[in-house]
């Protein structure tokens, strides 16, 4: 890509091209399961009654992210460059929509996700030590810098902790899994399969449910910002995209049957903390530390995957003169967008303190679902405007599949702004807070035609 300040220091530096499909399945994977495995069958047990019924949802909601997945998987294919989202908006609805996606991830969607992150580190850490309300703030905090300043050394240090991450939390859901399926009862399992009465869903409960389950499988885009650092994007982007996905269906698949293996539905229906009650009841109270040890693991997993990709959208932008021109400066090391990596953490460390996990949590998933919607029916825009465009891979069931995701984002997003008007508000209110910072970007800026280097790696 071309840059607008060619001589300058960002001339002179280019991303690294060093992710391969293992890396991309790690930060796909490794991004996406954080608490949720362990904490989100509850809220779904009271909402839908059969384990039949529970099943349905996380499937749905399963399908759902995978098939977000494969549209970006033909979007990055299509324009494999760092940044994404923002990239894919910005060819396919201009340069104002690609800037407030860019916006609102840095000072809510991303930096969001990082911050609730924090908080639950903080909030399980504390089950494991006497902690005070300053030394769990603390410790959030401390995750986010410690995870910041690892990423600062670059895309080699960011993915090999991402890797090693991975690995851990896969082994120690494996062995969980294992352990509740060795011990658990297959005649549990039937009896819970249909309820004693005839089978009722409500779609009001349905959608409670899914939108919970939709928040265990939040992160499955995030690998869409680093397409401009893999060896071939074009090839590894989507596989990555499909394969890191499906293996967290298949694993959240297989945790709840655990789970229903050794607990009933009222049991579950009863206990916030379910893979802790499972493994508790299998192996007795002192092996429920295993889980937290577990869950922080996942957490911090989570938690280094967003703050190893968020930064390359800012970098993009401010490639293309969109955003602070330090955010697009990379080390001369580490190749790396240090002042992008740091500011995310500070604000993303600022925010841990100003609201709690339920705040953050519906903050993060009415903004970002709106955004999700919009990316992936963009995949229809461009077939639309752009059929010229070369496209190494094609999103399958084109375009029952993308219209069925958009569909979904639509009621997502209308059911946040029902349940929590005011934390909606306050959303679109800080999006749109980002249009006169727009214009002051574009004001200083020629205008280009953003379409002239929709096939070509990020070579910036």
């Amino acid at each position: 890509m071309a840059d607008s300040t060619n001589g300058s220091p960002l001339a002179s530096k280019t991303l690294l091209h060093e992710l391969g499909l293992r890396d991309a399945t790690a930060i796909v994977a490794g991004t996406i399961i954080g608490s949720g495995v362990f904490l989100i069958p509850y809220s779904v047990a009271n909402q839908v009654s059969s384990f039949s019924a529970v099943l349905l949802v996380w499937v749905v909601g399963g399908l759902l992210s995978l098939f977000g997945a494969l549209a970006l998987g033909e979007l990055g294919a299509a324009f494999p460059r760092a940044g994404g989202l923002y990239v894919y908006l910005r060819h396919a609805y201009g340069r104002p929509i690609g800037f407030l996606y860019g916006w609102g991830l840095l000072t809510l969607i991303h930096s969001g996700s990082i911050a609730t992150l924090a908080v639950a580190f903080r909030i399980y850490l504390a089950q494991m030590f006497p902690l005070s309300v300053f030394q769990q703030k603390a410790a959030g905090i401390i995750c986010v810098l410690a995870l910041t300043a690892v990423n600062c050394f670059g895309v080699r240090s960011g993915k090999g902790v991402q890797n090693l991450l991975t690995l851990a939390k896969f082994g120690g859901l494996a062995l969980m899994i294992g352990i509740l399926f060795l011990w658990g009862h297959r005649q549990l399992l039937g009896a819970s399969f249909l309820p004693a009465s005839p089978l009722k869903l409500q779609p009001a409960h349905f959608g409670i449910a899914l939108v919970a389950v939709l928040w265990a499988y939040e992160g499955w885009h995030v690998l869409s910002f680093t397409a401009g650092e893999f060896k071939n994007a074009q090839r590894d982007l989507p596989r990555g995209l499909f394969y890191g996905t499906l293996l967290v269906v298949v694993t959240y698949i297989s945790a709840n049957v655990a789970y229903y293996c050794v607990l009933t539905p009222h049991q579950i229906q009863n206990t916030e903390r379910v893979a802790a009650t499972a493994v508790s009841l299998a192996l007795g109270p002192t092996a429920a530390t295993f889980v937290t040890v577990l869950i922080l693991v996942s957490i911090v997993g989570a938690t280094n995957g967003m703050i190893l990709t968020g930064p390359r959208v800012y970098y993009a932008m401010a490639r293309e003169g969109l955003f602070f021109p330090g955010f697009g400066i990379l080390s001369s090391r580490y190749r790396a967008p240090v002042l992008a990596i740091v500011i995310q953490g500070l604000w993303a460390g600022c925010l841990t303190l100003l609201g709690t996990f339920q705040e953050l949590f519906t903050y993060v998933i009415f903004t970002a679902w709106i955004f999700y919607g919009l990316a992936v029916a963009a995949v229809i825009v461009m077939r639309i405007r752009r059929p010229e465009l070369a496209r190494p891979f094609l999103a399958p069931g084109y375009p029952w599949l993308p219209v069925l995701f958009v569909l979904a984002a639509l009621g997502i997003t209308l059911s946040a702004v029902i349940s929590s008007p005011r934390h909606a508000l306050y959303g679109i209110g800080l999006i749109l807070s980002g249009l006169p910072i727009y214009v002051l970007f574009v004001a200083t800026i020629p205008t280009k035609n953003p379409t002239s280097a929709v096939n070509t790696p990020d070579q910036s």
